[in-house]
């Protein structure tokens, strides 16, 4: 029984050492290379500046006014002179017009519309009221704006010169800014505008930038007249 034990005991073999088993590390990918810092972006262009204002004064002559001017107006033209001035269209760029006024408000009316233009108030056109022969209802439908005309009032009452014949008064922006006479509205295109308390660009209204710069050199808005406001009227005298 021992012999059979010991040969039963040398047959066993002890199970081999397993070697270690070492996990491989997951290969990881290579780092990418340094990147530079993206630029910064390019500021906008700023927009062009528009030119400065600028408003020339020559004396008048007899062919500047070969409509509105004739003999037995209450000035000649050797009292009137033309201007030309820098105003901001409707189409937001800069125009020069003309005009023609009485020469002691140059001055006046030069600041006025430096003032207009600095601020970009649009003004439709500025052409004297001979471009039209003369005719102040088809320069009020041009939607023109203009000083001198040797015309009488459009008012009631006997005939009588109206400032424009004077030089002293002008008349901006005529369709945004219509005079009412009666149940006329002057031009009819300004009928669109009669409603004063929806500000539209190019009108006149009280507290305005276009009232504010005419009352600034001292001059009268007819549109605070009660019984026939003249929304595009500014006259030196008031009247």
């Amino acid at each position: 029984m021992l012999a059979v034990l010991a040969i039963g005991l040398s047959g066993c073999h002890a199970p081999a050492a397993s070697a270690p088993v070492t996990a491989s590390s997951p290969s990881l990918p290579p780092a990418p290379p340094p990147q530079s810092p993206s630029p910064s972006p390019s500021p906008s262009p700023s927009p062009t500046a528009a030119p400065a204002f600028a408003g020339t004064v020559t004396p008048a002559t007899a062919a500047d006014v070969p409509h509105t001017w004739h003999p037995g107006c209450p000035v000649g033209p050797d009292h009137l002179s033309v201007l030309r001035m820098s105003f901001w269209g409707f189409d937001n760029r800069p125009h020069t017009g003309t005009m023609v006024v009485n020469s002691l408000v140059t001055h006046d009316v030069v600041t006025v519309f430096a003032t207009l233009y600095r601020e970009r108030f649009p003004i439709r056109r500025m052409r004297p009221e001979d471009a039209y022969g003369g005719s102040d209802p088809d320069s009020m439908a041009d939607d023109n704006t203009s000083g001198f005309n040797c015309r009488y009032a459009v008012a009631s009452g006997p005939a009588h010169w109206s400032v424009h014949a004077y030089g002293e008064a002008i008349d901006v922006n005529t369709v945004e800014n219509p005079y009412l006479f009666g149940l006329q509205v002057l031009p009819p295109a300004g009928r669109a505008y009669l409603d004063r308390s929806v500000y539209r660009p190019g009108m006149a209204v009280r507290g305005g930038l276009l009232v504010k710069a005419f009352a600034a050199v001292g001059w009268t808005w007819g549109g605070t007249a009660f019984s026939s406001p003249d929304y595009q009227h500014f006259s030196r005298t008031g009247g």
